[in-house]
C-alpha cells in the first residue's frame, strides 16, 4: 500500500461542517522555507548566543550541539506522528490522540502558553532590533514599542491575506539572512585561521558543569524553536505525509550546521575569551566589525529581516495549533473559525498576537511595580520571555516523546519499530529531561530564571486540573481529538 493510501486510524471523523484551511496551497520548498524562517537563525543567534555564553561560558558551541541532538531526536518523533496522522494540531493532536482528552487539553494549554510567551519576545525584539540599529548608526533614540506595533500590524495584514503570500515573503527574508550569515562566518574564520581550536567543544569549558549546561539549555533550544512549523502547516501542504517529515529533517539539518558554524566563528573571533564575548550587545555583529564595517552593516540588515520573517512565520504556524484546538473544542470554538474567502485562521491570529501583547504589558507592569523599571529593555524581555516560553514547550516535547511508542502500539502495531518508536524517543526523553532536571536545581541560582521552571510546573498543574474538569463536562471531547486529518 502506498504511503498516500494509508487509512488514518481515528474513531471519530470530522463533521462535514468543520472549518478547513486552504488545502494544497504549499509545497515542500514552501513549508521548509517557512520552517527555517520561523527558526530565524540571525534573530535567534544574535540575541540568544550572548545569553548562552553568559550561562555556559566558552563551551557554548557544545551546548548548541547538545540542543541540536535533542531537536534531531524530536524530529524523529514529529516525523513518525506526521506520517501516520498529519494534523494542524501538531503535538497537541499527537499527545491527545495517544492519551485521551485530558492530555489533549493540557497539551493545548501548555503549548499555547509556551508559544505565545515566546512570540511576545519576537514582537518586542522586532522593534527593539531596529531601535538598536538606529541608535548605533545614527545616534537616534526611538522607543522600540513604536516599531514593534508597526511591524506586528504589517505582519498580521500579510497573514490575513493568505498563507501562500505570507509564507513566501518569510521565505525571501530567510534566504537573505542565511546568505549573509554564511558569508560573515566564513570571512571571520578565514581572518582567524591561525586561532582555530577544539576548545569550544570541550566539556571541561562549560561554566559550572552540568548545571551550567542545564541553565543554558532552554536558550540553546530556543535557537531551534520553529523547527516543528511544517507540522502545523500540514493541512495546507501537498502530500503532507511525505513532505512534512522531509521538511522537518531538512530544516533541522541545515539549521544545526548553520548554528554550529556561527557559534564556532563567533567564539573564534573573540580568541576564546569568554569575558570579551559577553561584553558586546550582539557578539556576532561585533565579530563582523573586526573583519569589515560593511559586513557588520549587512549583518544588521539580516537581523532586521530575520525578526520580520520570524514574526510572520511563527505566528502563521503556531496560531494554527490553537486554531485546531478551537475547532476540535479543546479551546473556545470562536478561535477555530476561518476567513470565508481566504481560508485563514483570522480569529486565532488575533487571539495569539493579542494575548502576547497583554503578556508584554504585564511584564512591563511587573518591572515597574517591582522597582525595576530601568530594566525595560527589549533585549532583557527577549531573554526572559524566550526562556519561560521554551521551558513550557520543553514539557510538550517530553510528552510527545513519551507518547510515540504508545501511539504506534495502539493504532499501528504492524508498523511498530523498536528503534524508531522506542529507542530514539527514549533518547529524546533523556536529552531533554536531564537539562530540565538541572533547571530546577541551578547552581548558582540566577533571578528570575531560577523560578521560571517552578512557574512552568505550576501552569502544567493548573492546566491538568482545568482539563479534568472540562473533559468531565464534555465527555465526547476525547473522541474529537485528531478527528480532522490534514489530507482527508
Amino acid at each position: 500500500m502506498s504511503e498516500e493510501a494509508h487509512v488514518p486510524f481515528t474513531e471519530t471523523k470530522a463533521p462535514e461542517s468543520a472549518e478547513r484551511l486552504h488545502r494544497g496551497a504549499l509545497g515542500l520548498i514552501d513549508i521548509s522555507a517557512s520552517t527555517m524562517a520561523n527558526i530565524g537563525p540571525a534573530y535567534s543567534f544574535y540575541f540568544g548566543f550572548a545569553g548562552i555564553v553568559l550561562l555556559a561560558g566558552l563551551a557554548s558551541p557544545l551546548v548548541v550541539l547538545v540542543a541540536a541532538v535533542a531537536i534531531a531526536l524530536l524530529g524523529n518523533t514529529l516525523s513518525e506522528f506526521s506520517r501516520a496522522h498529519p494534523s494542524t494540531g501538531g503535538f497537541i493532536t499527537f499527545v491527545g490522540k495517544t492519551f485521551g482528552g485530558t492530555s489533549a487539553v493540557t497539551t493545548a494549554l501548555v503549548a499555547g502558553a509556551g508559544y505565545i510567551i515566546a512570540i511576545a519576545g519576537v514582537l518586542v525584539i522586532s522593534g527593539g532590533f531596529l531601535s538598536i540599529m538606529l541608535q548605533f548608526y545614527f545616534n537616534v533614540s526611538i522607543p522600540w514599542i513604536i516599531f514593534s506595533a508597526l511591524f506586528t500590524a504589517g505582519a498580521m495584514f500579510m497573514m490575513f491575506r493568505g498563507v501562500a503570500v505570507s509564507t513566501r515573503l518569510a521565505g525571501l527574508f530567510f534566504a537573505f539572512e542565511l546568505t549573509v550569515l554564511l558569508v560573515v562566518s566564513i570571512a571571520v574564520l578565514i581572518k582567524n585561521g591561525g586561532h582555530l581550536s577544539g576548545v569550544p567543544f570541550q566539556p571541561s569549558h562549560v561554566l559550572n558543569g552540568f548545571s551550567g549546561l542545564g541553565v543554558a539549555f532552554p536558550l540553546a533550544i530556543y535557537l531551534f524553536i520553529g523547527w516543528e512549523n511544517s507540522a502545523a502547516l500540514a493541512e495546507e501542504t501537498i502530500n503532507p505525509r511525505r513532505n512534512v517529515p522531509r521538511a522537518v529533517f531538512l530544516s533541522i539539518a541545515l539549521m544545526a550546521f548553520t548554528y554550529l558554524l556561527l557559534a564556532y566563528a563567533t567564539v573564534t573571533g573573540f580568541h576564546y575569551n569568554a569575558a570579551a564575548l559577553t561584553a558586546p550587545l550582539i557578539p556576532f555583529i561585533a565579530v563582523a566589525h573586526t573583519v569589515a564595517a560593511w559586513l557588520a552593516f549587512i549583518a544588521y540588515l539580516a537581523g532586521l529581516t530575520s525578526t520580520l520573517g520570524v514574526l510572520i512565520a511563527a505566528v502563521n504556524s503556531q496560531c494554527r495549533l490553537i486554531f485546531n484546538a478551537g475547532r476540535e473544542g479543546l479551546l473556545p470554538r470562536w478561535i477555530g473559525r476561518v476567513h470565508p474567502a481566504r481560508r485563514t485562521p483570522v480569529n486565532a491570529i488575533i487571539a495569539f498576537v493579542g494575548i502576547a501583547g497583554v503578556i508584554t504589558l504585564g511584564w512591563a507592569l511587573g518591572h515597574w511595580i517591582g522597582g525595576h523599571g530601568d530594566s525595560l529593555s527589549a533585549l532583557n524581555f527577549f531573554f526572559e520571555a524566550s526562556t519561560m516560553g521554551t521551558i513550557l514547550i520543553l514539557f510538550v516535547y517530553l510528552a510527545a516523546n513519551v507518547a510515540l511508542p504508545f501511539y504506534y502500539r495502539k493504532y499501528r502495531p504492524a508498523e511498530f519499530s523498536p528503534v524508531k518508536h522506542v529507542v530514539l524517543p527514549a533518547l529524546g526523553v533523556a536529552v531533554v529531561g536531564i537539562p530540565i532536571y538541572y533547571l530546577f536545581n541551578p547552581s548558582p541560582p540566577i533571578q528570575p530564571y531560577d523560578w521560571f521552571p517552578w512557574v512552568g510546573l505550576g501552569l502544567v498543574v493548573v492546566s491538568i486540573i482545568y482539563s479534568i474538569w472540562l473533559v468531565r463536562r464534555d465527555p465526547g471531547l476525547g473522541d474529537r481529538v485528531g478527528s480532522i486529518i490534514a489530507d482527508e
